[in-house]
């Protein structure tokens, strides 16, 4: 696997990283199970409950359209990382797999150049 300087790094580039690694974290962690899946799905509730928080702040910049979106994702992220206590399914693990990929995707597109 290939390294990223992460201060070569622009701060939308940084969060689609970040993304992108627990996306990944995640589904590597499928096939393990046990601790290191629990891991894995805590790594990422703790991320977007970092954004979450971020898009409450009253001084974000961002649209609050925007704000609104991932304050929404967040909580299905939530729920969904919740649901797998009632047993983890590949549909609730390729859904937050999904959801972080697409808004690493939409980071990346929408950054400046």
């Amino acid at each position: 696997m290939a390294t990223v300087d992460i201060e070569q790094l622009g701060r939308a580039q940084e969060d689609a990283l970040a993304l992108t690694a627990a996306a990944i974290q995640i589904d590597q962690a499928r096939a393990e199970g046990g601790s290191s899946l629990t891991a894995a799905l805590d790594r990422n509730l703790q991320l977007w409950v970092g954004i979450k928080t971020l898009m409450q702040r009253p001084d974000n910049p961002m649209p609050q359209s925007i704000r609104d979106n991932l304050i929404q994702l967040s909580q299905f992220v939530t729920q969904k990382t919740f649901e797998v206590s009632n047993g983890v399914t590949d549909e609730i693990l390729d859904s937050l797999i999904a959801v972080n990929l697409q808004i690493s995707e939409g980071l990346l597109e929408n950054k400046p150049a």
